[in-house]
């Protein structure tokens, strides 16, 4: 897939003034400071459509990006950063909780990882959430740059252990990125693509 557009549309935090266009969705989202925006950047080819900020938990509303005027991608708030205050992270629960709940259109679910770390509680957590709420996910390992390759591969043996060790029967589907080198790009997309065009086959 090629993004010819790629254009920011609106940002709250109410589920109910979500666009009311019947657009797929995909929503990116993991812990704060994952590489979220910059990977946002690198798969729209947009420098600045998301926003990048050295200091965790930049994001704090849903973001709706219109692409190729025919999808969304969604940029969700990044969860478990310590420095937002109670009431500020049980606010951000309670929304980002209610868009996975109530957002028909929510197609599939990117779960940013950050592949130089090993399995983090949060994130399973959060996976876990998903999966008995039976909304499709994917997993995207970030940052893959940051490791030699063999490194790299070891991280995601240790995940696919600590997962079907204990609440999943296989590794859900993942794909391995980089900002930097726009590594995982064509992958994503492709994955996005494909979905794309099963849906506009269905009766």
């Amino acid at each position: 897939m090629k993004i010819k557009s790629a254009d920011f549309i609106i940002s709250n935090t109410d589920v109910s003034k979500c666009p009311k266009e019947q657009l797929p969705e995909y929503a990116f989202i993991g812990r704060s400071n994952v590489g979220k925006s910059s990977l946002i950047n690198m798969l729209t080819g947009r420098n600045k459509l998301a926003k990048t900020s050295g200091r965790p938990g930049k994001t704090q509303l849903i973001n709706h990006f219109k692409i190729n005027n025919n999808w969304f991608l969604v940029d969700l708030p990044g969860y478990g950063y310590a420095k937002v205050s109670k009431s500020i992270k049980r606010t951000f629960q309670s929304f980002i909780k209610n868009y996975f709940l109530q957002r028909e259109q929510l197609i599939c679910t990117f779960v940013l990882i950050d592949s130089r770390l090993e399995p983090q509680k949060i994130d399973l957590e959060f996976m876990e959430f998903l999966g008995e709420k039976e909304i499709p996910f994917v997993i995207v390992f970030t940052k893959s740059d940051k490791l030699k390759l063999n490194e790299l591969n070891k991280n995601i043996q240790f995940y696919k252990k600590k997962m079907t060790s204990a609440v999943w029967e296989e590794m859900p589907p993942y794909f391995i990125t980089s900002a930097t080198n726009s590594t995982g790009k064509d992958e994503v997309l492709n994955y996005i693509d494909e979905i794309n065009k099963q849906l506009v086959k269905k009766p």
